[in-house]
């Protein structure tokens, strides 16, 4: 059978075009321009003149841009009028010559390009081009620039062009056969509501329509693309209006869809039952944040279900979009589907409760005050009220339910409710306790790690209400822990059933952090044996690093890591009442030892702890104090610093409790940390804020404790300090960094003149200052530069702030 052969531009007669698009552009050519234009035109009445053009617009790489741009063009010109009696070889031909320069190196190219687009667009339909909607999607989908300047270009002059065919072709395509191209039409129509949703709108009921309708697709690519619609309607910031009254309709399909797929590759162990236990290959790996002070604690990424995105994923994604823009306008077409999926019984129907409890996690947010308003007691929030029993006891039952998967995502919703109930859970303590202990009881490993993080969050929610205790047997001296007799029994039991080298403390250390933070001294009858324990763990895993025979265990960080922040947990829980435990301790010389590490993620938690005990105890660090000093400095002038931006942050913020503790003892140090936090103070659009925020504090802590020190240096300074300072909110930390301003002011006023401008903004920043002591002292800082600036200066400097800021500065009467 014969074929086709692809066709191939001739030498000569590509050499010749080239020479004569050159002498058309040139400007010291001699040539007749008008005699080289006829030529042209002669040559355009060969059937694949066109496709010489073409050729070189895309591939002449050794001739200039400005000849394969003229190619370019006159190809432009030559499809208006022939593209329609062209071959349909030649056509298919110049098509697959411009896709690849869509995103081509040259700007110049790339525009010629996406003029071509537009006029082939114009002429044969987008239907005629289904390429170029993939071409488009990839481009837009690159991290290349190049390439989705390109795509940009080619959409928008294609669209301007021709919208009214352009949507036309798609609307035409939308029920194709072949799911590939249904695929294709609503990745194209997402990329218009991404690049120029204005030209929707006239046709958005007719896409809401049509977007439901393939949200149900039985190809799952098909509607897992129309689904990302929902998401790229509300990114492009259209009237939330539009959507309202297709809730009802869309709300259930998106429900639908994040049920189990039949075909899911994580349905082979989902399907488990609670009884088997988990093998090392269902555990995914975990990784503990190390703790960060300041402004940007980050957030653990939820551990997904399912790690691949798919139709279930997004549509959870969808739900909980439209819960934040909607809230509770969606729960009562919602909440019945959901509460009919959480009662369903039998082994099959794990898919649909599982549907529901994800669906529950996925709105807590947005919806959390149509589930509970609030405990008013409003007659009208009544049905609010029962609506968040019914939320919780679901929650709580299918947390015991017999499928794993299911008692994944129960826990996970769970903690999702935690986080936004808050206090409001304390009465319910005690059967939320119940279950989540059972919970405990029953669990395999992995989902263990879950009820692990569903504790802790609860403790982080309720605080120190889980302290609560009841009368027993009517005597008040005889006071019994109501809830701590729920939870700590298991946990201590399962705690001293783990050896120190076993993984699964990993979770249970985080959770006991927690809880240690929330009960305060309520922790204390535990501290003892967790305290010691870490200690231990901490002295095995520094002997592992050298010596892993003789520590009988391998070296893994992350015991470390967990140690010390659980150690500050306890520091920060317990407060002095720790001191009698660090007292009998090596752990100072450890802490060193840790402050030291190669690995950023120990110092950084070791730092963090060092802040802690400075806090509580200063006087065990007292002996090793310039040691702590000297190591924490230096980790504030490194080359790596942004590598290593979170242990520097908690570093400086170390140095400035050391400061306010240790006062004038720190003064052989403070030169040296000021010299490093200047620079990053002057940088601070490079860095992130949280490290910002805590050298602001301990520069003014240092300044604060040795004035005499530091003020000599204060104009080099003052400018972007004062900056910092006023992004800061209201707080002790706050107080401190502004008795450090006030000091240095008092001890060198006039360095801080040409800045004083930036420091009424930083002292207008405060909405209180709660220290009596700090308002008079600031007042006189201000009344000390009026007196000081005569002539009218005083007043100049005034008319240069903005109105908000002079009437901040009212309240201290100037």
């Amino acid at each position: 059978m014969a074929t086709s052969v692809a066709w191939q531009p001739q030498e000569q007669g590509f050499n010749e075009i080239c020479r004569l698009l050159e002498q058309q552009i040139s400007p010291s050519s001699t040539a007749d321009k008008s005699q080289i234009w006829q030529q042209l035109q002669q040559y355009s009445q060969f059937p694949d003149f066109n496709n010489y053009l073409a050729f070189i617009l895309a591939r002449a790489e050794g001739k200039s841009v400005e000849i394969r741009q003229a190619a370019g063009l006159l190809l432009k010109n030559n499809l208006r009028t022939a593209y329609k009696s062209m071959s349909p070889s030649n056509q298919q031909y110049i098509k697959s010559e411009l896709l690849p320069c869509l995103g081509a190196a040259d700007r110049h190219i790339r525009s010629t390009v996406g003029t071509i687009v537009s006029v082939v667009v114009q002429l044969g339909g987008i239907a005629g081009w289904l390429e170029l909607l993939q071409a488009l999607v990839t481009c837009l989908d690159s991290n290349d620039i190049n390439h989705m300047e390109g795509a940009m270009d080619a959409l928008s002059k294609a669209l301007f062009v021709s919208m009214d065919q352009y949507l036309q072709g798609l609307f035409l395509l939308s029920n194709d056969p072949s799911a590939e191209v249904r695929k294709l039409v609503c990745a194209a129509f997402n990329l218009l509501i991404e690049v120029r949703p204005s030209f929707l709108e006239p046709h958005l009921r007719n896409l809401f329509e049509y977007m439901l309708q393939v949200n149900k697709d039985t190809d799952d690519d098909v509607a897992l693309e129309a689904c990302e619609f929902w998401h790229s309607y509300f990114e492009a910031q259209l009237p939330h209006e539009n959507l309202k009254e297709f809730l009802p309709r869309l709300v259930p399909v998106l429900l639908s869809n994040m049920i189990y797929a039949d075909d899911d590759e994580s349905l082979v162990e989902a399907e488990e039952d609670e009884s088997l236990p988990d093998r090392d290959q269902d555990l995914k790996p975990r990784f503990h944040s190390s703790r960060l002070h300041g402004s940007e604690n980050p957030e653990d990424d939820d551990d997904d279900i399912v790690n691949v995105w798919n139709l279930r994923k997004c549509s959870a994604a969808a739900l909980d979009v439209l819960s934040n823009v909607f809230g509770d306008e969606i729960l009562p077409t919602l909440m019945p589907v959901i509460q009919a999926k959480l009662s369903a019984s039998g082994d099959e129907a794990w898919k649909d409760r599982e549907a529901a409890v994800l669906a529950l996690g996925a709105i807590a947010e947005g919806c959390i005050k149509g589930l509970y308003p609030h405990l008013s007691e409003d007659i009208g929030h009544q049905n609010g009220r029962e609506q968040f029993e019914k939320v919780l006891m679901g929650l709580l039952k299918r947390i015991l339910d017999t499928n794993k998967r299911v008692q994944e995502a129960a826990c996970s919703a769970f903690a999702t409710l935690e986080e936004e109930a808050a206090e409001e859970l304390a009465p319910r303590l005690e059967i939320i306790l119940q279950h989540l202990m059972m919970a405990f009881g029953k669990y395999q490993r992995r989902n263990l790690r879950i009820v692990y993080d569903a504790i802790g969050t609860l403790a982080d929610a309720v605080g120190f209400e889980l302290n609560q205790k009841y009368v027993a047997n009517n005597y008040l001296d005889d006071m019994q822990p109501v809830y701590l007799d729920i939870l700590m029994p298991p946990l201590i039991a399962k705690w001293q059933l783990l050896p120190n080298s076993d993984k699964d403390l990993f979770p249970l250390l985080e959770c006991f952090t927690s809880i240690a933070q929330a009960l305060g001294a309520g922790f204390t009858q535990f501290a003892q044996p967790v305290f010691q324990r870490c200690i231990n763990i901490i002295q095995t895993q520094q002997l592992a690093k050298v010596d892993s025979v003789a520590a009988g265990a391998q070296y893994d960080k992350e015991f470390v890591v967990c140690c010390l922040d659980l150690l500050s947990g306890l520091a920060e829980g317990l407060g002095s009442g720790i001191e009698s435990l660090v007292a009998q301790s090596n752990l100072r010389d450890m802490l060193l030892q840790c402050c030291m590490d190669d690995a950023s993620d120990v110092r950084q938690s070791a730092f963090a702890l060092l802040g802690d005990l400075a806090r509580v105890c200063p006087v065990h660090l007292q002996a090793r104090l310039s040691d702590f000093l000297d190591i924490a400095a230096k980790q504030l002038n490194t080359p790596k610093l942004k590598e290593t931006v979170s242990v520097a942050n908690n570093a400086c913020w170390a140095i400035g409790e050391l400061a306010v503790k240790a006062r004038q003892e720190i003064s052989p140090i403070v030169m040296t940390v000021v010299l490093c936090l200047v620079p990053i103070l002057k940088h601070s659009e490079e860095l992130n804020k949280s490290l910002i925020e805590n050298s602001a504090i301990t520069l003014g802590r240092l300044a604060w404790v040795c004035p005499e020190l530091v003020s000599p240096h204060m104009e080099h300074f003052m400018q972007p300090w004062c900056i910092a300072l006023s992004m800061i909110r209201d707080d002790t930390e706050k107080e401190d960094a502004f008795r450090g301003l006030c000091a240095m002011v008092k001890a060198n006023p006039s360095g801080a003149l040409s800045s004083l401008v930036f420091m009424c903004r930083a002292i207008a920043s405060w909405h209180e200052i709660r220290s009596e002591e700090l308002h008079n002292e600031v007042c006189q800082v201000l009344h000390g530069y009026k007196q000081m600036l005569r002539n009218g200066a005083w007043d100049q400097c005034m008319s240069a702030l903005e109105p908000p800021v002079k009437d901040k500065l009212s309240k201290y009467q100037v």
